[in-house]
């Protein structure tokens, strides 16, 4: 650095990264606030930013060369006008820079210095974005300190996880975790008190509300849980709790790659399984063993860099919940409800992951039902040779559901190609993407070809790499789909008369038409899976064929009166016949203004 450059060097303000070390040591003792800090506010320059394309082409100028020091990429970004905004463009640049492993030295060097040394967001970026491709187990201090700051956390924790994963877990639940109920673990965390890590983990509530799959994850990894296990081997809350982490993590309707990431996942499920026979006999052990079980036969778990033994675990998972002790926890419906539910799902899906078919083919059709309490998805898992479709290939949400694939018969292979949905992000299909295949039928054999899915894989910047087209035998493939379409050995009576609901209707549209109505959504609450939703459309004039404005969304609700589904659905069917939907349902769609005009009240949680 010459002597002009150092000059402008010393004048520059704090640095960012000493910044983040003085709230640190402001904060009550020692311990980051929830969220993380905010940067300092800064006066924006009055001149108007370059375009997005100006800014880009600006940018790689910038970084083209890579300057020798700091002091000079602050000086490049300043006179090119690169601001706050640009840092997802520094990202990106920084990432598709081609450097020669000669060059990697002095590029790492770079990023240590804009991480230490850079005094506005452009500078550290780029200076995370480096240490992201070439940090170094030293960088870990600086990083941590910065990801405390919101505008770094992302990038701090993509360059600590390939370096240090319990600082780059810790450094997450801090800006993540906003619950009150899981402070106290992170404060543990943070301060390291090994007792304390023991204690709150085993302490927090683990339903979904608090346990996210990614947070789940982060906490395995932050505890460094096999550790622990091996510590304290005779502790059964705390193998509870790490079953109950890997159920999160591997939990389809969330983000199911957090297992996969997990780098410890078979660890894990070696402790938890093998020990599991500590863990007194409970419906809520049971449910989650249960679950677990799922997971290793059809669900993401069976994904992981199994050596052989997975099998060997599965049966002894079987053998286990098939004593007497567990086995006798179903036999009863008596209890809270979230009990009764499960030990409803358990006498219907205990021994499915433990039941292989007698005549393994290439394709197997599984619909499997998650726990109830946890609101599992019902989804329809497609194995091929024995590896479960969806989250290999997907993994941003669940296979869809059977009403959509098997009741309606999506996965027959016809005379025609058929384009077929088979899973959509849980944020939707607007927002990650969806999963879908054509099925054809060529000759004596079925093909599947022609796949659609987002170009990257979740969790990754490379592009996806192109489906191959499968090919099965027709009369095995018709033969596993009827199988399938038929089995309704997962199915519970709301559900069950939820589909027979939906198959009058199909077959009997006027039930509904004559009443200005068009079938909607119908299924099991989702709150309360002992009930039938049956949801419909209403639009005056509907039934003349000149339907008059926008669309209302109503909601009838059929709790489950414990007679037969077959009764019950005849009877829901009946009083569709008779009686006007709208008089008994109640809206649950379309806008406030519309059910005003229309007469009807709007929801208040609508």
């Amino acid at each position: 650095m010459s002597a002009q450059e150092e000059r402008g060097a010393l004048t520059l303000p704090l640095a960012l990264y000493d910044y983040a070390l003085h709230l640190l040591r402001e904060s009550p003792d020692g311990v980051p606030p929830r969220r993380g800090y905010s940067l300092p506010q800064r006066p924006e320059p009055e001149e108007a930013p370059p375009s997005h394309e100006e800014a880009e082409i600006a940018v790689r100028e910038a970084l083209s060369p890579l300057p020798d020091d700091s002091a000079s990429l602050h000086r490049r970004f300043a006179r090119r006008g690169i601001r706050d905004l640009h840092k997802h463009l520094i990202r990106s640049a920084i990432f598709s820079l081609s450097l020669p492993n000669g060059q990697h030295d002095a590029a790492r060097s770079l990023g240590r210095q804009l991480t230490r040394a850079g005094t506005t967001v452009p500078a550290v970026t780029a200076g995370l974005a480096l240490l992201i491709r070439f940090g170094e187990p030293e960088d870990v201090p600086y990083l941590s300190a910065l990801g405390l700051l919101r505008e770094f956390t992302r990038p701090s924790v993509d360059a600590l996880d390939p370096l240090d994963r319990q600082s780059a877990a810790i450094v997450w639940l801090v800006t993540h975790t906003g619950r009150d109920e899981l402070r106290p673990l992170v404060r543990a965390l943070w301060t390291g008190d090994p007792q304390a890590i023991r204690t709150e983990l085993e302490a927090f509530p683990a339903t979904p509300r608090f346990l996210s799959a990614t947070t789940a994850r982060r906490i395995a990894e932050a505890t460094r849980l096999p550790d622990l296990l091996d510590q304290h081997p005779s502790d059964v809350a705390l193998l509870a709790r790490a079953g109950r982490l890997l159920v999160r993590m591997g939990c389809t309707r969330d983000n199911p790659t957090n297992l996969l990431a997990y780098r410890d996942a078979l660890t894990v499920y070696e402790r938890v399984v093998t020990r599991a026979g500590l863990l007194p006999p409970t419906l809520d052990h049971h449910a989650t063993l249960l679950s677990l079980a799922l997971d290793l036969s059809s669900g993401p778990g069976a994904l992981l860099d199994w050596p052989p033994g997975r099998h060997a675990l599965l049966e002894a998972l079987g053998r286990l919940l098939a004593e007497p002790r567990w086995a006798s926890l179903a036999d009863t419906d008596a209890g809270e409800a979230d009990q009764r539910l499960r030990a409803g799902w358990i006498r219907r899906t205990g021994r499915q992951p433990f039941t292989r078919p007698a005549t393994p083919g290439r394709l197997r059709v599984e619909v499997v039902a998650g726990d109830p309490v946890d609101r599992g998805p019902v989804e329809t898992r497609i194995l091929l040779d024995g590896r479960p479709l969806v989250p290999a290939v997907f993994a941003r949400g669940p296979a869809r559901c059977p009403d959509h694939l098997l009741d309606e018969g999506r996965l027959r292979a016809g005379p025609e190609p058929r384009e077929v949905q088979l899973a959509e992000a849980y944020c939707t299909e607007g927002c990650c993407g969806a999963l879908y295949v054509t099925i054809r039928r060529d000759g004596g054999q079925v093909v599947w070809e022609d796949w659609r899915r987002p170009p990257t894989m979740p969790g990754s910047r490379e592009p996806a790499p192109e489906l191959p087209a499968y090919r099965f035998d027709a009369a095995a493939y018709d033969a596993e789909i009827t199988r399938a379409e038929t089995d309704r050995s997962w199915s519970w009576p709301a559900r069950s008369t939820a589909r027979l609901i939906k198959a009058g209707l199909v077959e009997r549209p006027e039930l509904l038409s004559r009443w200005d109505a068009g079938r909607g959504w119908i299924s099991s609450g989702f709150d309360d899976p002992d009930t039938t939703v049956v949801t419909f459309w209403y639009v005056p004039g509907l039934a003349a064929g000149n339907p008059d404005g926008d669309p209302l969304q109503f909601r009838w609700v059929v709790p489950d009166d414990g007679t037969p589904p077959e009764t019950q659905a005849a009877a829901a069917l009946r009083r569709l016949a008779e009686e006007d939907p709208k008089t008994y349902g109640q809206v649950c769609g379309g806008s406030r203004e519309r059910a005003e005009e229309l007469g009807f009240r709007w929801p208040d949680s609508a």
